[in-house]
């Protein structure tokens, strides 16, 4: 058992590390062959940008393992990446597409406040960013010299940013279970989430170093969003969509994949 904990002590942190490279480098690169972000979703990079960045300011406050500190500003990068070849490669207004190749399809049936992430122009996306990064480091600024309103600041955008990002396989869900199928999400991306979830759970509850447990909770519920997952892939298989195509409004073109990633190694 020993050994076992040692091994996981040095595997589990540098598999976190590089899961955003393992899992986003593949899409980033049949984007930018392809020339088209079709089948992509723009929320992701949203979700994992948003996700990474509380993390990141949790830090100061939480004092958490530094592997994953490490594994949030590597997601970052991969993300900011990941979004710029998706922004410049999106389809044209007029292209089509189904619910089934559309993850976020219930929500952007009606037309979000302010367009928001629905922007034809990059350039409100970068604002949004630089907007949210600034404003992040204005009240570490203002806050870290009251500790007592620090510390509740910081539990607060950790959960805030954690649930974020574990919430994230819940559309992969709903839409399977519309469709009943699972055509498009592959069995070797379910095997790698277990394996990784197996990893991290083990890791989590065993470590030395200093784990929140903000980490542990939403650690078990993605555990437990992909163990669903498993169950729908066994019962649905790649069975054929029942959902038809139907044509989507300008501003939900940019919507697209059915398979999602998270930040803590999806």
């Amino acid at each position: 058992m020993g050994l076992i904990t040692t091994l996981s002590g040095y595997l589990t942190p540098a598999f976190l590390v590089m899961s955003p490279v393992l899992s986003y480098s593949d899409q980033a690169y049949s984007m930018h062959r392809a020339k088209s972000s079709a089948g992509f979703s723009l929320d992701i990079p949203l979700i994992m940008l948003v996700a990474s960045l509380l993390r990141i300011f949790y830090y100061p406050g939480a004092k958490f393992d530094i592997a994953l500190l490490i594994q949030s500003l590597v997601m970052m990068v991969m993300q900011v990446i990941l979004l710029k070849i998706a922004l410049d490669h999106r389809p044209a207004p007029s292209s089509k597409g189904g619910d089934a190749a559309v993850p976020f399809a219930k929500v952007n049936e009606s037309q979000r406040p302010f367009n928001f992430w629905q922007w034809r122009s990059p350039k409100p996306y970068w604002q949004f960013v630089l907007g949210l990064f600034l404003g992040l480091v204005a009240c570490e600024l203002l806050l870290t010299p009251i500790p007592s309103v620090y510390q509740a600041y910081s539990n607060l955008i950790g959960y805030v940013g954690l649930a974020v990002e574990a919430t994230l396989p819940l559309p992969q869900v709903l839409a399977n279970a519309r469709s009943r199928s699972c055509k498009g999400f592959r069995f070797s991306v379910l095997a790698s989430w277990l394996l990784g979830d197996s990893m991290k759970m083990f890791w989590f509850f065993t470590s030395k170093g200093t784990i929140p447990w903000a980490f542990k909770l939403c650690g078990m519920f993605q555990a437990c969003c992909d163990s669903f997952l498993g169950v729908q892939y066994w019962m649905y298989g790649q069975g054929v969509t029942e959902i038809k195509e139907h044509e989507l409004p300008a501003w939900s073109q940019e919507s697209g994949a059915n398979v999602f990633t998270t930040g803590s190694g999806r």
